[in-house]
């Protein structure tokens, strides 16, 4: 039973005038479920289904009455159709119906006063069924696994949670902070993986736990493949991605397979649409806007850091490193922070960017390159000195702005330097802890400091 960021969105959509039918969405097993049965208990009166179970499925495909389904909800859970502004319906997997996603349109038309929550995932691939999505008649809220402002509050360390909220983090806090990131990396974000450390403290009754959600996310997406050439692409990509997430990616023969770049692009999209791999494009702009270029080669993001560290077996050595940046080729810190960064979604999803220039005698690449107000900033995760943050320094060259950003396992700082070439910029040094505080320390860096 996790506190979760996303409840506080939950509290202020029930209160909201206006309010519209709430669809959760996410991936399998980062939590939906439980998030919204915890809110549920705020109500007076809660109405539960869960379309995978068929008497529940029933109430949707006797009748497209919405007027017959709540009236007849309402008597069998014996609660008087005059609290309706007093009751939560919830509609667990609603992707098994449908029907049910065309219908929330009317209970936000004809029952406005009704609390109306579903959930589910792989909705992308239901929603092709949908003969009339209810656009504009329902709103969203992203659930992704725990991040780390999350995982403290699952280990109940409290007095790490009032260190990571103040802006700048106290120099004291940093050596405990970088500790107890270390063991969020290791294990990753999934709530059943988390439950599972707490109650042993130990790796080793942990890997059942990801072989069974790994298994649960490969029988899904295959459900939903066209053909057997496709079943087989989505397979193999499953068995063999891990493998290349410290490169960008090329559909054509993928993991030394014979499959061709379309039969593997649409293998890769289809897993995209089900949050379980995601591809995270690169930008060339180095100003705004900051466009995705969908014609060069991406970079692979699994929904969970931990997922990836089990797969390759190297959670046990992890334990060794001061600085896990050095773990798998300095990939999985990079991922980490990566899915920080995407567990700040909210009501639309939005991917981050990273930044290539290539040039034959002159390529470049930085980490991430964030939209923030008016501003594209660069930021590389790393280890080193500043000198070495070349890619960084072509950015900065490019851009029409000073501010640069280097997360390492130092504490926080920011230090005035100097590109080769000569341009003088401001570098803000932050600790991998503070990825999902992105946002605010860009905030008080632009606010705080000028060449």
């Amino acid at each position: 039973m996790f506190k979760r960021e996303k409840e506080a969105n939950l509290y202020a959509w029930k209160n909201k005038p206006g309010r519209k039918p709430l669809i959760v969405r996410g991936a399998r097993q980062v939590g939906k479920t439980t998030l919204i049965k915890q809110f549920a208990h705020t109500y007076k009166h809660q109405i539960l289904l869960n379309l995978e179970k068929p008497a529940d499925a029933s109430w949707f495909k006797n009748t497209k009455d919405v007027k017959v389904i709540i009236e007849s909800l309402f008597l069998s859970k014996n609660i008087p159709i005059s609290s309706l502004s007093e009751t939560l319906l919830f509609i667990d997997e609603i992707q098994e119906s449908p029907d049910a996603i065309q219908q929330l349109r009317y209970f936000y038309e004809d029952f406005p006063d009704l609390h109306v929550i579903a959930a589910g995932s792989l909705l992308e691939f239901a929603m092709k069924k949908v003969k009339s999505f209810p656009v504009g008649r329902v709103e969203f809220l992203y659930l992704p696994p725990l991040n780390f402002n999350e995982y403290l509050e699952a280990i109940d360390h409290h007095s790490a949670l009032e260190q990571i909220e103040k802006i700048p983090c106290a120099s004291f806090a940093h050596a405990a902070l970088l500790n107890l990131f270390n063991q969020y990396v290791i294990t990753g974000g999934m709530p059943e993986v988390v439950v599972g450390y707490l109650k042993n403290e130990s790796l080793t009754e942990l890997p059942p736990i990801y072989e069974s959600i790994w298994e649960t996310y490969r029988n899904d997406v295959e459900k939903y493949a066209r053909n057997e050439t496709e079943r087989k692409v989505i397979t193999h990509i499953m068995k063999v991605a891990h493998l290349y997430i410290d490169q960008r990616v090329k559909f054509q023969n993928f993991g030394q397979s014979n499959y061709r770049s379309r039969e593997v692009g649409e293998a890769f999209r289809n897993l995209d649409d089900a949050k379980v791999i995601q591809l995270i494009y690169p930008t060339t702009d180095v100003e705004i806007p900051a466009k995705p270029d969908l014609r060069k080669s991406p970079r692979l993001q699994f929904l969970d850091t931990g997922l990836i560290n089990h797969a390759l077996g190297i959670q046990g050595e992890m334990l060794a490193l001061n600085d896990l940046i050095r773990a798998w080729k300095g990939t999985i810190i990079p991922h980490l922070i990566t899915q920080e960064i995407l567990s700040l979604n909210i009501h639309s999803y939005r991917k981050p960017l990273f930044w290539v220039r290539e040039k034959k005698q002159s390529s470049a690449e930085v980490d991430l390159a964030i939209p923030f107000h008016d501003k594209v900033i660069p930021i590389e995760i790393k280890s080193g000195s500043e000198g070495t943050l070349k890619s960084l320094h072509q950015f900065i060259e490019a851009t029409n702005h000073p501010y640069a950003v280097r997360m390492y396992a130092g504490e926080f700082k920011v230090s005035k330097t100097k590109t080769p070439g000569g341009k003088p910029y401001l570098l803000m040094n932050l600790p991998y802890y503070l990825g999902t505080k992105i946002n605010g320390y860009l905030e008080y860096f632009l606010n705080n400091y000028k060449l």
